[in-house]
């Protein structure tokens, strides 16, 4: 491997390591934090347009995301579920996105893209150049 090649690897899996922390935790926070409290929380006004459990779903996905972006790769157990997972959560965040642009939230839409320009990256990036296989 090259020392860019090195440089892209370490690149991806310190985003990767970042976006699983983020999707763990907001997956978390909608897993465990009661519906009414999240919905009373700043930006949680999204909440009040999705089920009570849609929002569970929902947090249950970020967290298997979470978990796909890192561990099949660290363990190199079905290494091809890490880009999977980033697809799958820069799905969610498009879909974040359009919703908190419905709402006006600017900052959280930003937030959303950026979001999801990262997890595209580690897509391409380990479906591509930097893949495990």
């Amino acid at each position: 491997m090259t020392d860019q090649g090195k440089l892209m690897h370490l690149a991806l899996w310190i985003v990767a390591g970042l976006l699983a922390a983020v999707f763990a935790f907001a997956g978390a926070n909608k897993l465990f934090i009661p519906y009414e409290k999240l919905a009373k929380a700043p930006g949680g006004g999204w909440v009040n347009q999705f089920s009570p459990g849609f929002v569970k779903a929902l947090g249950t996905a970020e967290i298997l995301g979470a978990i796909g972006l890192v561990v099949p790769a660290a363990l190199d157990i079905v290494p091809v579920l890490a880009p999977l997972a980033a697809v799958g959560l820069a799905t969610i965040m498009v879909g974040a996105a359009l919703v908190t642009s419905r709402r006006h939230e600017r900052l959280h839409a930003v937030l959303n893209l950026a979001y999801f320009a990262l997890a595209v990256f580690v897509a391409i990036g380990r479906f591509g150049p930097e893949s495990f296989s």
